[in-house]
């Protein structure tokens, strides 16, 4: 049966050892970890053989195993446009003197540490975001002529295809998380992406549905349809609220859980993802990866919440696939 784990993004302001014991009291089968706060440091990996067999000593204290590492943050400011924003989420090495190209190279070059990091940890996926200098456009308002958006997909080629060249000598692969603000954010934005970089192997997918379902996306379909580059799962869910004429879907700039809100991130099955069919399409796929819990409910207190969603993920795991079709005692032959 396919691991459950737990990300460990939303929990880095804990130290590593605590989230450890709290998913081991939990029983999740081990981490997605995060390489933010003290739970995975990717220059000191690189630089300190014992700093990985410290953590591997971790994780086996808790009876806790890792299949991926995720690198969000950095991997945001490899293709955006830089600005103050990035400077509370990115390592000071990264930020540096805040210069926006210098930022942009310093996030590159960590993402391929990234990679070897993973490599030595002896996980094969790496998990994150791309970044995009075009999505400040996607209202198309000023006009944005087709060669904007053209030089904005051949600036991340540009810029993640070195990157993925050192994923392709260490053999780890990268998943990256279609999201609102990355390069690939929805069905169309993902077929050039994946376009833009000749369809190499070393670039997947991270299938995270609560950033489907309040773009209309069906998260379903999105599996099928790339089945052969979903590299990763992730378990977050959105709940809608738009229908009464105020709540819109861009949500208005209003803080995560104000119920003006047009949708909201909830606990996984509180929401509107249509989990089991879900399953059923990863199940048709043959996804045999770990399915990691990523936890965010501005409403609800994640001590309670990710014991929860993981009682809940776990039913939904259980469903497998029959060894002979249901209406083969039909047959007479």
């Amino acid at each position: 049966m396919r691991p459950v784990t737990l990300f460990t993004g939303q929990w880095a302001d804990l130290p590593f050892e605590e989230v450890c014991r709290l998913a081991a009291e939990w029983g999740y089968d081990g981490l997605e970890i995060a390489c933010s706060g003290d739970h995975f440091d990717v220059a000191q990996a690189v630089a300190d053989p014992s700093y990985v067999e410290q953590k591997h000593a971790q994780l086996e204290k808790h009876g806790l195993k890792v299949w991926t590492i995720s690198n969000h943050l950095v991997g945001q400011a490899v293709c955006d446009l830089i600005d103050e924003r990035h400077k509370s989420i990115l390592p000071a090495r990264i930020w540096g003197s805040g210069d926006p190209e210098s930022v942009r190279q310093a996030a590159a070059e960590d993402m391929k540490n990234t990679a070897r990091a993973a490599a030595l940890l002896g996980v094969d996926t790496v998990v994150g975001f791309t970044g995009s200098s075009i999505w400040h456009t996607v209202a198309m308002f000023p006009p944005v002529p087709a060669s904007m958006v053209d030089a904005g997909y051949q600036d991340f080629a540009d810029r993640w295809n070195p990157i993925l060249d050192v994923f392709d000598e260490v053999g780890v692969r990268f998943a990256h998380e279609v999201h609102p603000s990355e390069i690939a954010y929805d069905y169309y934005t993902t077929v050039r992406t994946l376009e833009a970089i000749g369809h190499r192997p070393a670039f997947g997918l991270n299938w995270d549905p609560s950033h489907m379902v309040w773009q209309d996306l069906d998260p379903v379909g999105f599996i099928l349809d790339f089945k052969d580059r979903i590299y990763h799962v992730d378990c977050k869910d959105t709940r809608m609220r738009v229908g009464d004429g105020r709540k819109g879907r861009l949500s208005s700039h209003l803080a995560w859980a104000d119920m003006r809100r047009g949708w909201d991130f909830v606990s996984t099955g509180r929401g509107d993802v249509p989990w089991e069919d879900c399953f059923r399409a990863l199940n048709s796929i043959g996804y045999e990866g770990p399915i990691s819990i990523e936890w965010e409910d501005a409403g609800m207190d994640r001590l309670d919440g990710a014991k929860e969603a993981l009682a809940y993920i776990r039913k939904l795991n259980s469903i497998t696939p029959p060894a002979t079709a249901f209406d083969a005692a039909f047959s007479t032959t």
